[in-house]
């Protein structure tokens, strides 16, 4: 119901724009973008005029308006750009995702999303953070501390709020009864990992790394493992060469019991079971057979 009503709205402020509107609203790369709606590109950039919806790829797409400042849209979100003809006003509704605005805000310019209406109460130098999660939770940063002060309301018009510079807030669910003050989660574009940035350096000042980072830095053995990369190949065998190899296993059988040899203490020599040491045992034999030689000689036994 939501995304419905600010689409509707949204149509309705496309619909106010003059037809002979040629005016470029801003330009956006097509190397980083999917563009729908009225457009004319060259060189690589995509020409806004009219209404227009840019999609960002795997990357984050900057909108450069054509009255300065520009539009971040962070990968795979989806922005609606509308002029609004006879003035430099924008309206910029976020379908998904996350954006980012750089620009000198005046009081003509709205953002919405599929919960809330964002209008600037004054002018100034916006530096306004937003994401929208699935769910409807609705992140803002409004950075600066003479960043002009934003009145949000909802689609029905039932509740308002106030953000001002330097506010970091979060709607739960998109709702204006349920706020999150001093939020600490970053609102905008994920900043872009660094190239040569080594993992352990990452640990340490903690930041995130991604899997592709890491399968690139250690491919063996936690990448092979998860599936990221194969393992080197084995070295070719030379002729000539003889290798051997072992096809013998250990194995355990829990059911034969094992019976540990004894030591006599403090000499190291297996005893038998009768306590005496089998070195003692030995020559006590040898001194038996020469004693029963004797006495067999003297008639003594």
């Amino acid at each position: 119901m939501r995304r419905v009503f600010a689409a509707t709205m949204l149509v309705g402020w496309a619909l106010s724009v003059p037809a002979q509107q040629q005016k470029p609203v801003g330009y956006v790369p097509t190397a980083s973008a999917t563009v729908s709606g009225e457009m004319v590109v060259t060189g690589g950039k995509a020409a806004l005029s009219g209404s227009n919806v840019v999609t960002a790829l795997d990357r984050t797409a900057v909108v450069t308006l054509a009255r300065g400042g520009s539009v971040d849209v962070c990968q795979t979100s989806s922005l609606h750009v509308t002029g609004s003809g006879d003035s430099d006003g924008l309206l910029l509704a976020l379908d998904r995702g996350a954006l980012e605005l750089h620009m000198a805000a005046s009081a003509s310019d709205v953002l919405m999303t599929p919960d809330l209406r964002f209008a600037m109460v004054s002018a100034g130098p916006l530096d306004l953070r937003v994401r929208v999660t699935q769910n409807g939770d609705t992140c803002v940063e409004n950075k600066g501390r003479k960043a002009p002060v934003l009145k949000i309301s909802d689609a029905f018009g039932e509740a308002s709020y106030e953000l001002k510079a330097g506010q970091h807030v979060m709607f739960e669910h998109g709702s204006l009864k349920e706020v999150v003050d001093r939020e600490t989660v970053p609102c905008g574009c994920p900043p872009p990992e660094p190239a040569g940035v080594s993992i352990a350096d990452a640990a340490l000042s903690g930041k995130t790394v991604s899997p592709k980072l890491a399968a690139k830095q250690h491919p063996f053995p936690a990448a092979v493992s998860e599936g990221l990369a194969e393992p080197s190949p084995l070295p070719a065998q030379k002729p000539g060469e003889t290798h051997t190899q072992v096809s013998d296993s250990l194995g355990y059988d829990g059911t034969v019991p094992v019976t540990p040899t004894p030591l006599e203490h403090g000499t190291g020599i297996a005893a038998d079971p009768l306590g005496q040491p089998a070195q003692a045992q030995e020559q006590k034999g040898v001194f038996h057979a020469v004693g029963r030689f004797f006495r067999h000689l003297f008639g003594r036994e």
